[in-house]
């Protein structure tokens, strides 16, 4: 390891410098009433009529119509938050009739410019184009880790992964997240870590290392100095499910830098029991969906009446032939 740029600070560490929420002064467990355990999480929530959750389909057709357009959506959502570097970044869906074979990004296509016309269809098996848009490549690199988790995971329908700026910097520790807020228990025990970097992805082999790490539960990973990479049943899911982690990580090197600054400050962390109600509560595919909704409503909006459904009618599979 090369020597440091700068001196050592060493400070000195307040004994308890990490509180669970949940203790009246007394010490004893406060009681806490959960409620809304008999709906749904929708139904939780919706105070009156019941939001409606992930759509339903009479043809193939009209389900990867809706897919194509919220995947350029998602990827301009992530142009908004900052979420680009350079050619790197990739999100794949399955599609809804072909089940190996996913949509992905073209390389090189700037994430606030996509729309449902550029994306590429490929086999999941060989990584041959099958349909979609040949005008430009897909990213290498990307295909061996989405080909890999979709094949070890055939519950995950979609997949992101970015180089972030909060997610590489907390990525650097080689660990998880703290229960630190109600949000990111949506995340509870549900986060991957392959502590292990093995270069840029130009190989099966490290494809499946990260597949491996995920496991057979788990809905994101944090990428040991690389980024950050999530899951979900929809693309909105996993967009959704990505944001959160990315944010998760900007709170995280937020509080534990206010910490460092001030060791008499006590980090309270949720309790597993709460931890668990908030994901029941919450961490579900139809609430995740419409988590998601708000986001790619503004972008469609933004974006004016037909620009980000540009050349979905032309998104057919021909199977490479």
């Amino acid at each position: 390891m090369a020597p440091s740029a700068t001196a050592e600070l060493v400070v000195p560490v307040a004994k308890a410098d990490v509180t669970k929420v949940g203790k009246a002064e007394s010490g004893e467990p406060e009681k806490h009433v959960h409620g809304g355990e008999d709906k749904t999480p929708l139904e939780a929530i919706s105070h009156g009529v019941v939001l409606a959750g992930i759509p339903t389909f009479t043809t193939h057709a009209e389900h990867r119509r809706h897919i194509l357009i919220h995947t350029a959506a998602t990827f301009r959502d992530f142009a908004r938050k900052g979420f680009t570097e350079g050619m790197s970044g990739h999100i794949s869906v399955r599609d809804p009739e072909f089940e190996n074979y996913i949509w992905m990004n073209p390389l090189g296509k700037h994430f606030g410019l996509m729309t449902a016309g550029d994306l590429i269809c490929l086999d999941i098996a060989t990584g041959k184009i099958v349909g979609g848009n040949r005008s430009r490549p897909a990213n290498a690199a990307g295909f061996f880790i989405h080909s890999e988790i979709h094949k070890a995971r055939p519950d995950v329908h979609a997949i992101c992964h970015a180089h972030t700026n909060a997610g590489r910097a907390w990525s650097a520790f080689g660990r998880g997240l703290d229960m630190l807020n109600q949000d990111i228990c949506d995340l509870y025990d549900a986060i991957a870590v392959y502590a292990d970097y093995g270069g840029i992805v130009f190989a099966e082999e490290e494809g499946r290392n990260i597949a491996r790490s995920l496991g057979t539960k788990n809905k994101v990973a944090i990428l040991l100095n690389h980024g950050l990479l999530s899951t979900g049943s929809t693309v909105d899911e996993a967009g959704f499910l990505f944001g959160l982690l990315d944010r998760g990580c900007a709170i995280q090197l937020q509080v534990e830098a206010a910490r460092a600054g001030n060791p008499l400050l006590v980090k309270h962390t949720i309790n597993d029991e709460e931890a668990a109600y908030n994901f029941k509560m919450a961490s579900e595919k139809n609430s995740l969906y419409c988590e998601a909704q708000p986001d790619l409503e503004f972008e469609m909006e933004m974006a004016g009446p037909g620009v980000i459904e540009r050349g979905v009618e032309n998104m057919v599979i021909d199977h490479g032939m």
